[in-house]
């Protein structure tokens, strides 16, 4: 018998994405909405998230915005009263520089979003998730390698790898799995800056062996196949969507 190829929709599931509003957290609603998914968009800023669901719902996608600061743990419990089938957390933050600079406020602050809330998302998750679901972590590829002026994000980005692995071990007999994106530079609002810098760019267009700088676009078809079926034996693990960067 010719085997079927398992499914890419996600007709029926209902889906929370965080840091909703822009870049790659948008992406991310944008491609599980279009895989059939009731998406709740959630941003600390109601502004953008809000214009980007009604433009969303125009299309005729099944979207609503909460407005949610991850750190807050409470509102996060609240946020997840209604289980979810699926959980991208795309909120995150960066404060580089030099290591030998680095404050203890930066170190926190950074900490706070990019590890502390990420970990307690995921918790707060899995506690609902009584028919099993996907937990997916938007990390780095400097969750992989370490990079110039980015010691304390490399850190948590680390931890993020770290506490991925070590859920999916635990939660993998109730068929929750736990996997990450590890994104290379992707053009947006935030890394403009970056990409305008010449010496900057040269170190990254080096550093990516595919023949250009990766965009939001390149990011949704890995959501959509950890949320899916069709990553139904993928746990514990990343996806490296960073054009070549790690290979070496």
């Amino acid at each position: 018998m010719i085997p079927n190829t398992p499914s890419f929709r996600l007709d029926g599931k209902r889906a929370l994405v965080t840091g909703a509003s822009r870049g790659i957290g948008l992406g991310c609603a944008a491609a599980l909405a279009q895989a059939g998914a009731h998406v709740v968009m959630a941003a600390r800023g109601m502004s953008e998230l809000q214009a980007a669901t009604d433009e969303m719902a125009a299309q005729g996608l099944s979207v609503e915005a909460v407005q949610l600061d991850v750190t807050d743990l409470e509102a996060v419990r609240e946020v997840l009263k209604t289980p979810v089938d699926v959980v991208c957390n795309s909120a995150g933050m960066a404060r580089h520089g030099p290591a030998i600079d680095a404050r203890p406020e930066d170190f926190d602050a950074v900490s706070a979003i990019n590890f502390k809330a990420a970990y307690f998302l995921a918790q707060e998750a899995a506690k609902g998730m009584q028919n099993g679901g996907s937990i997916i972590q938007i990390s780095s590829q400097m969750g992989h390698v370490g990079g110039m002026e980015r010691a304390v994000y490399c850190g948590t980005k680390h931890a993020v790898e770290g506490m991925t692995k070590a859920m999916a071990i635990e939660w993998g007999p109730r068929n929750i799995r736990v996997n990450t994106i590890c994104p290379t530079f992707i053009r947006t609002p935030l890394t403009e800056a970056t990409f305008e810098d010449p010496a900057k760019r040269a170190w990254i267009e080096e550093k990516i062996k595919l023949p250009r700088v990766a965009e939001i676009e390149d990011i949704m078809g890995a959501v959509v196949f950890l949320a899916t079926d069709a990553s139904a034996m993928v746990t514990g693990t990343s996806i490296l969507v960073d054009g070549g960067w790690t290979a070496g």
